[in-house]
């Protein structure tokens, strides 16, 4: 049996980690996660292009190589990387989103919120 992959975009917070990576198996059927970590990583995918495409080239990685078709940019509650309101990390999220969709991936997008007990929200989906 063939082990299947996701990729996940996560703050490298170890407290955000094992709950996404749980989610991340249960909606997708995955074996194993690809973790790219940053320190708010939804500020750095709304707003600093060179590390988006530095993000990317990972992604791809994930993708071709380990076949991965679904992918999950994260923020969370009580972020150091990306100190801001909850209101303000969910526009980081949409913004990520819309310019992950650019890329034409052929994967799924997975814009997930994690609040300060550990629960993840799915935000939105985009088929990308």
């Amino acid at each position: 049996m063939k082990s299947k992959f996701a990729t996940v975009i996560n703050c490298m917070d170890g407290r955000v980690q094992d709950p996404v990576n749980e989610w991340m198996k249960a909606r997708t059927g995955a074996t194993f996660i690809d973790v790219i970590t940053e320190a708010g990583p939804d500020r750095i995918m709304a707003s600093t292009a060179t590390a988006s495409r530095l993000i990317l080239k990972r992604i791809l990685v994930s993708r071709d190589s380990h076949g991965s078709k679904e992918i999950a940019l994260v923020a969370h509650h009580d972020c150091a990387g990306n100190p801001v309101s909850k209101a303000k990390h969910l526009e980081h999220l949409v913004q990520s989103g819309k310019i992950m969709a650019t890329w034409s991936l052929g994967m799924t997008i997975h814009m997930l919120w994690v609040d300060k007990n550990g629960g993840v929200e799915l935000i939105s989906s985009i088929d990308s």
